[in-house]
């Protein structure tokens, strides 16, 4: 049964990696599951190495399952590091569609009972149950993948692991500047106005729309963009609205930070209508959705991240509290270039990485942006609105960054002070719409 099991796991695993977002339903369990909210599989996933290569139990806890693109990433993530590591998927236990609430907590710890040596979680909203099973499982460890409050916690067991997103965030704002400077100078476009679905107000994702606009900025300076929330992290009907929302406003081009394939539908069907309209997804490779209107995805490469913890772990290493890397170590890339990106745009991606690998490009020099002053005193400015001290850290639980100095050699340090993003500057030229 365990054999069947993992065949239909496999044969899941490679349709969604075809076609990710052909059914999102978050309330539907795929694959090889319970039934219930926190589906539990363990099986082969493919090749995964000698099956008695490491001795090991792994849980990970996914908030959905691979019909989310984001969680499908972490699906592909720990079974490639697995991979290359001669872990068996035998010994990995995967429970799906666990929501942010005491099901996370009753699903780490399931986990721990049934002999899991580490466990990990996908979603920010999952980590104060993980921290709450690291404290009655002090001999499991526990990595919340884009938790902040292992430092605080003082759980030695409690882990948190993120990778340098507001890179391919910048990136893929590079490839939109481009599409937007090729419209402009055609006449198609006149109004240089971006869209953003974003899931929540948080930093990680305030960090990443920022990166976005900054990107698109250093080819079209005028470039200015609207945000919406959905209040979600996955909703295929609610990305689908506010992108249409968003284009409706005059926005020509729309970024994402939710999970959903709802946003670059919404913009290949109005593109269909033959309106000047384009995609830049997340997670996942967007053209099978959106073929004529993606022009790239910001991708996390979550198996570098994985594969060095699990390096550390199996050692007897001690894992860094908070771990967290990027474009130079491989955990960070876009998906292939769109037929509608305009000419010119490899070459310009290719430049954008070499800036960020030698250190030469600095997504959040504060030269390259300004700030109206700050009411909470979390940052100063200078006369002309650009940062020159920033707080990145809140130390009192009021969400309030208060200790922690983040502008280093004039640029804001993301992801230094802790793993989790923690830029939340409000930047002239971005209006945000709850």
């Amino acid at each position: 049964m365990k054999k069947l099991l993992a065949l239909l796991l496999t044969v899941v695993m490679l349709l969604a990696l075809v076609a990710c977002g052909g059914n999102n339903n978050t309330g539907n369990n795929t694959g090889n599951n319970t039934g219930n909210t926190s589906g539990e599989n363990t099986g082969d996933t493919g090749d995964s190495g000698d099956s008695g290569a490491v001795d090991i139990k792994i849980g990970v806890i996914c908030v959905h399952d691979e019909n989310s693109g984001y969680d499908m990433a972490h699906i592909e993530g720990i079974t490639n590091a697995c991979g290359e590591l001669g872990i068996s998927m035998d010994n990995v236990t995967f429970k799906y569609n666990v929501p942010e609430d005491q099901k996370a907590f009753d699903a780490a710890a399931d986990l721990a009972d049934s002999g899991c040596d580490i466990v990990f979680s996908d979603s920010y909203g999952h980590q104060s149950f993980m921290l709450q099973a690291a404290q009655e499982f002090p001999d499991v460890t526990f990595v919340a993948c884009t938790g902040d409050q292992a430092a605080s916690s003082g759980q030695s067991n409690l882990k948190n692991i993120f990778p340098y997103t507001y890179e391919s965030r910048y990136v893929s704002g590079v490839v939109a500047g481009m599409k937007l400077k090729e419209l402009m100078d055609s006449g198609a476009v006149t109004d240089p106005k971006v869209g953003y679905v974003g899931a929540y107000p948080y930093a990680e994702v305030v960090s990443g729309y920022t990166a976005f606009l900054l990107g698109i900025q250093s080819i079209v300076p005028e470039a200015y963009m609207e945000v919406q929330y959905t209040n979600s992290w996955f909703d295929l009907t609610k990305e689908n609205e506010t992108a249409l929302a968003l284009m409706e406003n005059g926005c020509v081009i729309i970024g994402q930070h939710a999970d959903s394939t709802g946003a670059p539908s919404a913009v290949q069907a109005e593109h269909d209508k033959g309106k000047e309209v384009y995609s830049i997804g997340y997670n996942i490779d967007m053209l099978s959705v959106a073929p004529d209107a993606a022009l790239t995805s910001s991708q996390n490469v979550w198996s570098v991240l994985y594969k060095a913890t699990l390096e550390k772990f199996l050692a007897g290493e001690e894992i860094p509290t908070d771990y967290a890397c990027g474009y130079a170590e491989g955990a960070q890339t876009i998906s292939a270039l769109g037929p509608a990106c305009a000419e010119g745009t490899q070459e310009a991606v290719d430049a954008a990485w070499a800036g960020i690998k030698d250190g030469s490009l600095k997504v959040f020099d504060t030269s390259k942006f300004t700030c109206q002053p700050a009411t909470d005193g979390s940052y100063q400015v200078d006369a002309d609105g650009h940062v020159t001290s920033a707080f990145g850290l809140d130390s009192d639980g009021d969400f309030v960054a208060d200790t922690g100095e983040a502008i280093v050699d004039g640029a804001f340090a993301e992801s230094v002070l802790r793993s989790a993003p923690y830029f939340a500057l409000r930047i002239d030229g971005i209006t945000e719409i709850n």
